[in-house]
Formats: structure tokens, C-alpha cells, sequence
């Protein structure tokens, strides 16, 4: 039977934890404004053999929840004695905003948009460098856990390069509603993770700011599979799904009047060219705009706050789209 360990590192040095064990530590990342420690916690399984390092990140947004208890779940149910390779759960990236309960760092700066950081940066920059070099790079794939913002709701969906084979193959196994093809570029944490050559995709998992444990035993499900996938443990793959949609680009359509915004398409609802999307009202109820679908495509997500400025989001439209298998190539499947 493994045992539970725990303790207080700077660096993840994979070799220095205890093979066929879990170990919950907290990473020291930052000082905060009086000299206290700002420690990200974390969970470690090694198993008996060597093999991959998965890494799975929660909360790179502080409030973006569902992950947590993905990776909470993941780790209570793992049987280290049978895993080969590493799993690495980081319960929350961004401890300072999840304590103020905010999206952003405490500088008001998103950390999903300025990797790598920088050594000698300001708070933002050294953070997010820090948590990439003390720990993101280590790993070998990487799943980021995200949600949508405040206002908005999501379906399940991924992100991912289908046009990469391995991390199509990640984002099928998610069995997600959507898969958006996305190649990672830019300074998201994805983004940096691929210029490193680390797998990976991102995993939006659905609403801010609540546990919501459909998609939290969806998203088990998905990372089970890649285990079983790796070979990291032996297990049949899950396709509660036959069929995924594949949006191969998307964007959001945006209102130009300010007013009570109401949005009409459900998630994952397929709308067509000309089809009313929204309307805004004022705030005597009187429709002065709507809104149509500028193209067929299907609503990934959509804004659920009625308070419209001009210029806010109305819904995120995947284009290009069709509906492919879940499954894939059962050639390469480990059973037990």
C-alpha cells in the first residue's frame, strides 16, 4: 500500500521523491509583501518504474475551480504500486488570485498571457517564470484545467493542435462536446509548455467559480485515458461519447449597443448564417439591436451577464466544424 508524505520543496526534482509513493508538498514560489512564503500545493505520485511525467495544472486563474478537484480525485483513487512514470497534480497555479478570489495575479495581469515571465520581472513575470521553471518544465505532457471567465459559461471542450498526432490523440481521448483546433502560439502557458516540446492541451471545464462534478468525472475520465494511453497504467479506454464536434477555427462575436443583452443559442447549439443570436434591450425593455450569426457554426461559449456595454461578448462561434469519431485506433490500446 503507498503512503502519503508530506513537505516543503523550492524545486520539483523528480528523482528526489520516493518511488511507489504520493507525496503532497507545497512548492515555495514567492515572498509576499510582509516576507511570507506563497507556497503552491501540489501532488506528487512516482511509481516503481520509470516512464513519463504527466503534468496537470489547476487555477492558472483564481477562478477556475473544476480542476481542483479533478486532480483531488485523480490522486485518491491512483494506485501508485501499479503506475509507471510520474504524475504531477499543481492544485492551484495561482495562489495569490484564488485567495482574492479573482481571475488575475494580484497586479491585474493574466498570467495565461505573458509566459515565459521574466527572472527579473515585475510580480506577474517572475511569477509565472518561476512556476514554468520550478515546475512546468519537468513534465513530458501537460493537461492546463481551465473554465470560462466571469459572465461567461462553457461547454466541455479542448484546445488542442489536431494537427500534431500527439496531441489530437490527448484531446480525443477527453471525449469533450467540442474540440477546438488551436495551435498553441503566444505567451500562454500551453504555448510556452510546446516551445519546450511538452505535449499538451488545455481543458476548459465548463462555468467559473463553482464545482460542477459532471464535468469534473468527464475530465477523469479523459485523463484516465491518457494513463492507459501512455501506458503509465494498464486500463481499458472510456469513450462515453461516439462523436466529438472538431471546429477547426472560432471567435467571438461582440455587440456594438449597450444595453440588457440577452443571448438565445444554448451551448453547443448549432446556429445558421442569418439566425438571431441575441438581442439588448433597454433598461425599459424595449429591443433596439439584434444580433445574427454571421456564419453557420456551433456556440462554444456565451456571455450569461445581462449588463451589456457596447463592446462586450455575446458568444464564441466554432466555424469550419464537423463531427468526427471519439474513438481512436483501438490498435494501440492496454488492457487489463
Amino acid at each position: 500500500m503507498f503512503e502519503y508524505s508530506q513537505n516543503h520543496i523550492h524545486h520539483l526534482r523528480i528523482d528526489e521523491f520516493p518511488k511507489g509513493e504520493i507525496t503532497e508538498t507545497w512548492l515555495h514560489i514567492i515572498n509576499n509583501g510582509i516576507g511570507e512564503a506563497v507556497r503552491i500545493p501540489m501532488i506528487i505520485a512516482r511509481g516503481m518504474e520509470e516512464g513519463p511525467v504527466l503534468g496537470l495544472t489547476a487555477a492558472l486563474h483564481g477562478n477556475e475551480l473544476n480542476g481542483i478537484p479533478v486532480i483531488q480525485r485523480l490522486f485518491k483513487e491512483l494506485d501508485v504500486s501499479r503506475l509507471k512514470g510520474t504524475v504531477v497534480g499543481v492544485l492551484v497555479a495561482n495562489v495569490p488570485a484564488l485567495l482574492l478570489e479573482q481571475r488575475r495575479f494580484v497586479d491585474d495581469v493574466d498570467l495565461n498571457r505573458i509566459a515565459p515571465g521574466k527572472r527579473d520581472g515585475n510580480r506577474s513575470e517572475l511569477y509565472i517564470y518561476r512556476l514554468i521553471n520550478r515546475i512546468v518544465r519537468h513534465f513530458d505532457y501537460l493537461v492546463d484545467l481551465h473554465t470560462a471567465s466571469f459572465g461567461r459559461i462553457n461547454s466541455y471542450y479542448i484546445r488542442a493542435d489536431m494537427d500534431d498526432p500527439v496531441s489530437a490523440r490527448m484531446a480525443l481521448l477527453q471525449n469533450p462536446d467540442i474540440i477546438l483546433h488551436n495551435p498553441p502560439r503566444g505567451k500562454s502557458l500551453r504555448g510556452n509548455a510546446d516551445d519546450r516540446d511538452i505535449k499538451s492541451i488545455t481543458v476548459e471545464l465548463k462555468d467559473p467559480h463553482v464545482f460542477q462534478y459532471d464535468v469534473i468525472e468527464d475530465s477523469l475520465v479523459g485523463i484516465r485515458n491518457i494513463l492507459y494511453d501512455l501506458k503509465m497504467l494498464r486500463g481499458r479506454l472510456r469513450y462515453p461519447e461516439e462523436f466529438t464536434m472538431l471546429c477547426r477555427d472560432s471567435y467571438w462575436i461582440y455587440t456594438d449597443e449597450g444595453g440588457i443583452l440577452r443571448v438565445l443559442p444554448k451551448l453547443g447549439q448549432q446556429v445558421q448564417k442569418g439566425e438571431k443570436i441575441a438581442e439588448v434591450l433597454t433598461i425599459f425593455g424595449k429591443v433596439v439591436k439584434t444580433y445574427e450569426a454571421p456564419e453557420d457554426g456551433i456556440v462554444i461559449g456565451k456571455s450569461v451577464n445581462p449588463i451589456n456595454q457596447s463592446g462586450s461578448r455575446i458568444i464564441h462561434l466554432g466555424v469550419n466544424f464537423e463531427k468526427i469519431p471519439s474513438r481512436i485506433d483501438p490498435e494501440d490500446l492496454e488492457v487489463s
